[in-house]
Order: C-alpha cells, then sequence, then structure tokens
C-alpha cells in the first residue's frame, strides 16, 4: 500500500457470548485456525503497511499484552488501556487518541472481524472522496443496516426487527441498505466532533453527523468476511479461514 496509515484494533470487549472459552482467555487472543483473532487482523493490517497499531484492552488485558511483547518485538504496537469500564468504540477512540500518529487517517477494525478486504483500496476510496469516515459495508441478512443514497452517502440507520429508523434529513429516494463489516477509517479531524462525554459508540457519532459531513460506504461484498460472537460462528470462522487459506 502506497499511502501511508495507522490501525487501531478494538480488542477491549469481554466475549460474553463466546462463554466458557472466554473466563479465562479474552476474546482477541481465541484461536481460529492456528491463529489468533488478534493475529489475523493485526498481520493482515501490518502487511498492508500499517505503520502503527493501537489496541485497546479490558477484560484479561495483561494476556493481551503479554502476548504482544512475545509475539510483536520490535513491531510499532502501542496499548491503550480501559481498565475500569468499556468505553464503546467512539469512547475507545477518543481514549487512545493521544497514541495515534498525528494527521495520518485510522483503519478501526474489530478484532472478531476476518475478512480479505482490501484495505489499501478502502484506504484509497476514502481519501479519493475526501471522506470524514468510510465505512465498510456489504449486502448481507442482518437486523441492522446503515442506509445509503445512490452516491454512497450515509443518510441513517434502521432495524429491520424493532422498526426503528434514524434518518436525520428528508430522504429525497429510495435508501440503500447495507450491513456494517466492524472495519472502517477516519481523518483526525473526527476528533473535533468528538462529544464531550468518555463513553459513546461510534455509530451514534456518525448518525449525528451525516447530515452535515461527508461519511460514505465502502462496499466489499465481494470475498469472504465474517465476525464471532457465538461459538457456532467460531466454528463457522474456523472452515472458512480453512477454505481460504487452501487457496
Amino acid at each position: 500500500m502506497s499511502k501511508p496509515f495507522q490501525a487501531m484494533i478494538f480488542a477491549a470487549g469481554r466475549g460474553t457470548r463466546l462463554k466458557p472459552i472466554t473466563d479465562s482467555i479474552p476474546k482477541a487472543l481465541v484461536r481460529v485456525g492456528s491463529k489468533t483473532m488478534f493475529d489475523h487482523v493485526a498481520e493482515r493490517l501490518l502487511e498492508a503497511g500499517a505503520s502503527r497499531l493501537v489496541v485497546n484492552v479490558h477484560h484479561l488485558g495483561g494476556l493481551i499484552v503479554d502476548h504482544i511483547r512475545k509475539h510483536y518485538a520490535g513491531v510499532p504496537v502501542y496499548v491503550s488501556y480501559e481498565p475500569d469500564e468499556l468505553l464503546e468504540t467512539g469512547g475507545g477512540l477518543k481514549k487512545a487518541a493521544h497514541l495515534l500518529i498525528p494527521d495520518l487517517p485510522v483503519i478501526i477494525h474489530n478484532v472478531d472481524v476476518l475478512s480479505d478486504i482490501d484495505f489499501g483500496s478502502l484506504l484509497d476510496y476514502h481519501l479519493t472522496n475526501q471522506a470524514l469516515a468510510t465505512l465498510a459495508v456489504r449486502s448481507r441478512e442482518t437486523a441492522r443496516y446503515f442506509l445509503f443514497d445512490a452516491d454512497n452517502r450515509l443518510r441513517g440507520w434502521e432495524n429491520t426487527k424493532t422498526d426503528q429508523q434514524i434518518v436525520p434529513l428528508p430522504a429525497e429516494a429510495t435508501l440503500i441498505r447495507k450491513a456494517f463489516s466492524g472495519i472502517h477509517v477516519v481523518g483526525q479531524q473526527i476528533f473535533n466532533h468528538f462529544p464531550p462525554e468518555q463513553r459513546f459508540p461510534m455509530v451514534d457519532l456518525y448518525l449525528k453527523l451525516c447530515a452535515e459531513e461527508k461519511i460514505i460506504g465502502f462496499d466489499h461484498t465481494a470475498g469472504y468476511w465474517t465476525d464471532i460472537g457465538k461459538p457456532e460462528e467460531l466454528a463457522a470462522a474456523e472452515r472458512l479461514i480453512a477454505k481460504n487459506e487452501s487457496v
């Protein structure tokens, strides 16, 4: 990848749906095939050219720190500690801001998401469109969707199970549903829009800003993607990884 970037891996979750596995190890260190979730994500980001990785930790965070020290010696990996409470994605990014390289865009990646997304294309799309934030999305079935217009501008969100819908501006045409992939890119101008609260989700911030700021979707429906929240999803991810590693 020619353009410089850095990345933040969100690894602070408790992984409660993966119990009893996560009683003794953090979700980030659960193995999927031959590697931990953290290694799958970190290695792909480093191979794509990340100048720095920042990782937030909470539940059994010391084990993640030990893993980084053992396996990433000499690699620019920085840890943001959230010892008292989970700060959600927005709060986690806000707390880690001092660890980021000034002015470089940040690829944000959930640790429990595995895919073959092309980080170079994602970053190029973000920079070419001069967006404040770019959300990796797919055409897939779920209950919660981001809503985009024909120009891939974020216009709202909806939950099809509860019929809840948030559309900050009246839609001029039919909006297109896309499912969020847990991967996004932000420019550091995003920090100028952060609320005073220390704990908040990025999704809420995006929905607040999308009426005025350029927040866009990057479709990566082609290729594979999975998230791992439950034991059955972990088993499916292992099959998926084994299939793609054998190609």
